[in-house]
């Protein structure tokens, strides 16, 4: 996993990709990957000027919860947060994690155009006698930056390769 950015006319971006080390993603690693890939494409899609902004991660936890579920990983009612354990974005803007409030009193704030926030979910699995072996010690993210544009969003980041094969096809 390698998490970088670097400063661009006083900006700065929020990068996270992963790669297999040996250049080609076990089945497991594959099976993990594709459920953050999917979490991610689809809390991008749902960021749109007046959305709230706990949205993605919302929709994200849910597609996550419920492939852990499907790979017999997690149980239905068991706490998502053993395997994925912080929120699915930030701002961004001067500062890595810029400052704003995600709420506005007791109301989740929306989402106005030319705002820029991170969406990255990932899972992250330990050691445990609960889980198939070979699960452990797997750990996916997958970060990019979104601009709240007027018909929607822009992925600032897209050009960086996620997909699996990509990826695989990259390291050769």
């Amino acid at each position: 996993m390698i998490d970088v950015g670097c400063e661009l006319r006083v900006m700065l971006p929020d990068i996270t990709r992963t790669f297999p080390v040996d250049g080609k993603f076990s089945q497991a690693q594959r099976q993990i990957y594709q459920i953050v890939l999917e979490a991610q494409l689809a809390a991008i899609a749902c960021i749109k000027p007046g959305e709230v902004v706990i949205k993605p991660h919302q929709i994200a936890s849910k597609i996550i919860q419920q492939g852990l579920i499907d790979l017999g990983i997690l149980q239905t009612g068991d706490d998502l947060s053993q395997f994925y354990m912080h929120g699915t974005g930030h701002w961004l803007g001067l500062d890595v994690h810029d400052v704003g409030r995600y709420q506005q009193g007791k109301q989740h704030r929306q989402y106005e155009i030319g705002m820029v926030t991170t969406v990255e979910p990932g899972i992250y699995i330990r050691k445990s006698d609960k889980i198939d072996p070979e699960y452990w010690d797997i750990g996916i993210r997958i970060e990019d930056d979104v601009l709240v544009t007027d018909n929607g969003n822009s992925v600032l980041t897209k050009a960086l390769v996620k997909e699996i094969d990509d990826i695989e096809n990259l390291m050769k």
